[in-house]
Parts: structure tokens; sequence; C-alpha cells
């Protein structure tokens, strides 16, 4: 954002020195992009607090009464998209643009005619975040660097802004220290067992209410402080939903970071609504993903958008993967849940990584779990290990594909989106069917949720789940027709529990073995003809 840009340059005193040369470096940009993508700047962290002061949400835009309206980047690009025959855009600006319509807001994209939304797996969460609403400390802070800012400005005969702004950071500070230490995700209920957490909310809400009819008197004076003031309000609707007892249909959980936290309250059941916006528009609409259907089934997708009339069609992948792949599920796994397990999957898996010497990712449904391999393979192996956590992502890929015999391993964010060809990735391992922990609050909302409306939670809603992530998280082995690659899933209830064939018929067919030797004789065959491919050219 131009405008915002241009005021934390007027604020760079308050700056530190990482800070300082991270505005500086946004500055030389500004001066060249052609958009406004901040994707551009690589040379500053993702994290740098200096993007909360330089781009705009929509809590904090000033829409036309900015005075670089003329300008803004999402304007023009806006005004471009008019005129164009086919636009692409991401899921979170195709549900930003229905969530203004729904409000009577206007619109952010032109009227279509079809609307083909390609990974529409991901959609339901990113709609459902759409119609909920959340609260973040980081939002709350960014709220009041801008009072502040606009008071040295607009309303520095008024103090009582700053000695507002000072103490509600303060109340922030404090409220994260009531939280879990670590990083979470936590039910509400934890929060409310939590002693003084209660209080403190309706503490930090009086006091922003305060804040709020502050504002009230000298929003008149400038745009800025219109808009902190409207905030301001938008936020203390928010909190109010968060302190009431009671929310049947909605899950309200929380998230926990180093230094700040974030409040989320979505609904249970987006069916109707999206389906009424889905039928009340003039366009068409075609889902498109590798991962809509179950058991050659849709009704788990359809069920969940209230698409029951929708046409469907099923294509088979252009994979051969009967002749580019192989199965292999070990022998001798302790249940899931014994202590032992992670450290007699690896036992099992490290004949197949010094098999396909290395070239593997490894894909896990915890992090502990994957901490316990990192740990073990560390010690035991010579292996070069790529650990999540370590480095960015697209730096952990990229690393993957130049370093030879590489080991990834990675937890949800590696299931699905990562595209690597070739031979650089020839094994996937997957340590566990990937089903949600029943603790975590929003499985655990829903499933309480479906029981009390008399469905089968495990039948209708974990099961499907489950089986359509780990089809993700097979996709990464074969991406393209020259690929060939060992998928080993290590999960004993494939066999032993009769909803393994589930996960088995969803999965693209292949040949399946529990023999290590044809593993080894797969990536024999595989190494001799690459050996003969090298010495003919």
């Amino acid at each position: 954002c131009l405008y915002r840009l241009d005021q934390a340059q007027i604020q760079t005193a308050g700056f530190d020195k990482e800070l300082a040369a991270d505005l500086r470096e946004i500055e030389r940009w500004s001066n060249q992009t052609t958009d406004g993508d901040i994707a551009e700047v690589t040379s500053v962290s993702e994290d740098s607090f200096v993007w909360q002061q330089v781009t705009s949400t929509a809590d904090n835009c000033l829409g036309q009464d900015c005075p670089m309206v003329s300008e803004c980047y999402p304007l023009l690009a806006r005004k471009k998209a008019q005129g164009v025959d086919v636009l692409i855009v991401n899921h979170h600006l195709l549900c930003a643009d229905w969530s203004l319509k729904d409000d009577g807001f206007g619109q952010l994209l032109p009227d279509a005619e079809l609307i083909i939304i390609d990974e529409a797996h991901q959609l339901i969460d990113t709609a459902s975040r759409f119609l909920g609403v959340s609260v973040s400390a980081r939002q709350i802070l960014t709220l009041l660097a801008d009072v502040s800012s606009e008071q040295l400005k607009i309303a520095s005969d008024m103090p009582r802004l700053i000695d507002l702004t000072q103490v509600i950071s303060d109340d922030i500070r404090e409220m994260r220290k009531l939280l879990p230490e670590q990083s979470v995700k936590g039910s509400w209920d934890e929060l409310e067992q939590l002693k003084d957490f209660l209080h403190a909310l309706n503490c930090l809400i009086d006091r922003i209410e305060q804040l709020f009819n502050v504002l009230a008197d000298v929003a008149v004076r400038s745009k800025g402080l219109e808009s902190c003031w409207k905030r301001c309000e938008e936020l203390l609707l928010c909190l109010r939903l968060f302190s009431k007892q009671d929310y049947p249909g909605w899950i309200q959980w929380f998230e926990t970071f180093n230094r700040t936290f974030t409040f989320y309250r979505t609904p249970l059941d987006i069916s109707k609504v999206f389906a009424s916006f889905a039928f009340s528009s003039k366009a068409s609409w075609v889902f498109t993903s590798a991962t809509l259907s179950v058991g050659g089934k849709f009704d788990f997708f359809t069920q969940r958008l209230g698409l029951q009339e929708a046409e469907t069609g099923m294509w088979e992948s252009p994979f051969d993967f009967v002749h580019q792949a192989l199965m292999y599920v070990p022998k001798g796994l302790p249940e899931p849940r014994d202590y032992s397990y992670t450290a007699t999957m690896i036992e099992k898996i490290v004949p197949v990584l010094e098999a396909s010497e290395g070239r593997a990712f490894i894909l896990f449904t915890s992090h502990k779990a994957l901490q316990e391999a990192a740990n073990i393979l560390l010690a035991e192996t010579n292996f070069r290990l790529l650990v999540q956590g370590d480095l960015p992502k697209q730096q952990m890929l990229e690393s993957f594909r130049r370093t030879e015999h590489a080991v990834l391993l990675g937890t949800a964010s590696f299931w699905e989106g990562v595209d690597v060809r070739g031979e650089a990735l020839s094994c996937v391992i997957i340590d566990k069917l990937p089903f949600a922990s029943p603790g975590d609050p929003v499985t655990k909302a829903r499933l309480e949720y479906m029981t009390a409306n008399g469905q089968s939670p495990f039948a209708d809603f974990q099961l499907p789940s489950a089986a359509l992530t780990l089809k993700q998280g097979v996709g990464r082995l074969i991406r393209d027709v020259e690929d060939k690659g060992v998928l080993v899933l290590c999960d004993p209830r494939l066999s032993s529990k009769g909803y393994g064939k589930v996960f088995i018929q969803s999965l693209p067919a292949m040949p399946i073995t529990q023999e290590l030797s044809d593993v080894n004789r797969f990536f024999q065959r595989l190494n001799h003809k690459k050996a003969r491919i090298k010495k003919s050219t």
C-alpha cells in the first residue's frame, strides 16, 4: 500500500535497525515494481513486522478516501480484470468477493459466465474461514500503531489516545502470558477453564470500548482516524462474540504463536449458505481436483457444499501407476499408538532409503513423530536430511532438488502443492494413515455436531477426510509420465482393519507388496535402466 508505505517512512524514528533496513529494501523495490506484488521482495523476511506497516487489509484500507487511490495497485489490477476474458484468482480472493456481495458492499471481481475451481477440495476450509470471524493480537496491535500514528499527526491534543494504546498493548502482552507458552491449537473450553482468562478478555473489551468512544470524538478530523474508529467498532463486535458462553452451530478455538495469538469462530456447516450463493449466481460452476472422490463417489465433497444435484465425472490419471510405481506395506509394525511405533517404522524404512539411495520424502502426520524420526536418522544414518522447520519451505524444496540422495522430512504442508519431477524424488514414505487428531478442537467440535445430528462421525467424516489426505500425499510420487518410484505406507491398519480397503481403493491401482526384496528389485531395475541410458548418451 503506497499510502501506508508513505506513513511508515515518516515513523522510521521508532524502528529498530533491522526494521529500518527492511523498510529501505521495500522503498527501493517500490520505485521499480509495476504491480505491487510483495512476493517480488525476496530480501525481506515474510515474518518481518515491517509488512504490517506497509500493507493494507480489509480493516485498514481507506478505499476511495485514500489520497493515493489513483495509484492503488489492487484497484488498478481490478480495473484491468474487468476487461479480460479469463481471470485467474486464488480461493481467498474468490471467497472475499463472495463475502462482499453477500454483505451488500459491492464486489471485487467482475461477473462471470463460468467459474472453474481447481484444487476444489481446499475450498471448504477457505469458505468456512470467510463465513466466520477471527481476532488476532497482531490485528489489535496494528490498529494501535495506526491510532498512534494518526494521533501524532492529527490529534496531538488527545493524549488519552496514546494512554489507551499503551494500556491495551500491555493487556495484549498479559493475555499472551495467560495462554499456553508453546505454539498450540486448542479449544475454547480450555481457555474458559484458565484462571483469569475470561476476566482478562472482558477487561480487554472494556479498554477497546473506551478507545472506540475517544476515537468517535476525533474521527471527523481525518480519514485515517475515521478508519481507525470503524476498525475499532468491528473489533469490538467480534470480541463480544467470543465473550458469549453459548455458540450453537459454531466452532470457537484459539492458536498461540511465539508472541501472539488468534481467536477463531467458524460455522460447522456451510452447505446451505454456499449452495444459496452458487445457485443464485448466473455462472456455471466446475469443481476439479485429483482428490474429490472417495471410493469412486463424490458424496463427501458435494454434501459439505450443498451441491446435491451436481453432475459428476471421473477421468483416469495419464500416469501408468501399474508400471511406474510400487506400493510397499512393511510387515511387523506395532499399532500406531504404541510408544515404539516411530522407532520401529524408521527401522523398517532405512533399507528402503538405502535401496533408493535417498531421493525420498518422508511425510508425517505429526511434528512430534517427525522430530523423533529426524533424531534417529541423524544418529544412525548418513543421509543428507532436510527437516521441516530448519529452512523455509521453498528453500527446502530447492535444496532437495539440487542435492543428490537427499531425504526430506515434512508434515502437513508437504502433503500437497509440492511438485518434484524426475530422479530427485523416487520414494514417498508415509508414516501413518492421516486421520485428523480427535484432540484437534475443530475436529472434536465437528464430530460432536455430527453425533448430535444422527450422523456417523467416523464413516461420514473421519474416514473420507483421511482417504482424501492420503491421496494428496501419494500424489507427490508420480508427477510426470517418465517418473518412477516406490510408495511406502507404514500403517498396519491397512491390513488389520476393515476400513483399510477404503484407502487402497481410493489410490491409483498399482502393484502392492509386503516383501522388501520386491522393493530392492524395483530400484535395481530402475538404476540399471538409468545406467543404460547414460551409457548410450
